[in-house]
């Protein structure tokens, strides 16, 4: 008799970028030279100055971490924060260091989420980041997409929340859209969350990365005291395979993270927190990384726009939002060319009809990427 698995990821798809990563080492098996534009992992390099701080921080014996993370890190997350958004933050209760932030995501339900009551629903924008949802199904809760429409901006319709509702999960700048929120939108959700009982947890990893305005904060609202933002150096520095964000939040929902994150084990290795000290102190490598994207947007823009493609928000982010003609039909058509691009639908209902761009790749790939469509 087979082993026993449990039902919640027995019954989960194939997680969406694992089909890609799939397609791709086909394709190289088979001598294709491809160019990825699927997941979004940065290529860009890490700045000297962080692996630096990251080599001269390895000790000769590295004990656990400890789950509050180093007083060093919570105070470079705190000054960030308040060099970028204006908001003061209190680094010893305001602030915990996360394992980047996807951990931090799949289990922010299981902290504040009681699966027993009424109140257990975790409503998401829609296309999605796939571990809003799944981190929500494994805590027990209910879950509730919001459609995200082109009409609406991409924003979701707050009118639908009602009293069961325990968390509110978004994420600006978006991905996949790349459209971005205004702080009213913002407000109008903190008045919600007083008003209904829930929590926003805004996801803001690609807050970093714009092309003409900075996006804004949740933290930047009158009343954050049912904000929970995810930050994390993985988009922003470049640092994906580091490990490293931070969760700032009211003092009792990061006293409960405090509690929690022992159990799991999941505090980021003390090199490494040495390390995203140096990133967080630092601007000047977060505007190159800018820069070099937006060259890689200014080589594709032309290409899509000669083959009637429409980008569509992609105001930040490191993606192309693009709505095509048959879209599941022209992903297989740029796969036979060596060019790997996500489905709109790997991220909802709601994608249906789009592509996404990962600015991913090299400029001189994005070139070759440019002639290669400029040939359809």
């Amino acid at each position: 008799m087979p082993v026993r698995i449990a039902p919640t990821l027995a019954g989960m798809a194939t997680y969406p970028f694992v089909q890609l990563e799939e397609a791709r080492r086909r394709l190289v098996a088979e001598g294709v030279d491809v160019i990825d534009f699927g997941k979004g992992d940065p290529n860009e390099p890490t700045d000297p100055s962080i692996r630096q701080a990251l080599v001269a921080a390895v000790p000769e014996r590295a004990p656990y971490p400890l789950a509050a993370g180093l007083p060093e890190l919570r105070e470079a997350a705190a000054g960030w924060c308040r060099r970028r958004f204006g908001v003061d933050l209190d680094p010893g209760t305001e602030l915990v260091p996360t394992y980047g932030s996807k951990e931090a995501i799949f289990s922010l339900a299981q902290v504040v989420v009681d699966p027993a009551s009424e109140k257990r629903v975790v409503a998401y924008g829609e296309p999605a980041y796939p571990v809003y949802e799944r981190g929500a199904l494994f805590a027990g809760a209910e879950v509730r997409t919001l459609p995200l429409l082109r009409e609406n901006g991409f924003l979701p319709d707050l009118g639908v929340l009602d009293e069961r509702t325990a968390i509110v999960w978004v994420n600006y700048p978006h991905n996949p859209t790349g459209a971005v929120a205004p702080l009213s939108f913002y407000e109008r959700l903190a008045e919600l969350a007083e008003r209904l009982d829930f929590v926003i947890a805004s996801d803001e990893a690609y807050s970093e990365l714009w092309f003409d305005e900075p996006p804004a904060s949740a933290l930047q609202v009158a009343d954050r005291s049912r904000v929970i933002v995810f930050q994390t150096l993985s988009k922003r520095s470049s640092m994906t395979g580091y490990r490293s964000g931070f969760v700032a939040a009211p003092a009792e929902v990061i006293a409960a993270l405090k509690a929690y994150r022992p159990t799991v084990g999941t505090a980021p290795q003390e090199f490494v927190q040495r390390a995203s000290v140096v990133a967080w102190d630092d601007e000047r490598h977060v505007v190159e990384t800018r820069a070099r994207y937006a060259a890689k947007r200014d080589v594709l823009l032309p290409v899509l726009a000669a083959l009637g493609w429409e980008v569509v928000a992609s105001d930040a982010t490191m993606y192309l939002w693009v709505a095509v003609p048959d879209a599941e039909a022209l992903v297989e058509r740029l796969l036979a060319r060596g060019v790997l691009v996500a489905p709109g639908s790997f991220f909802g209902p709601s994608g249906e009809g789009y592509i996404r761009f990962a600015l991913v790749p090299t400029l001189a790939e994005c070139e070759r990427a440019a002639a290669i469509l400029a040939e359809l």
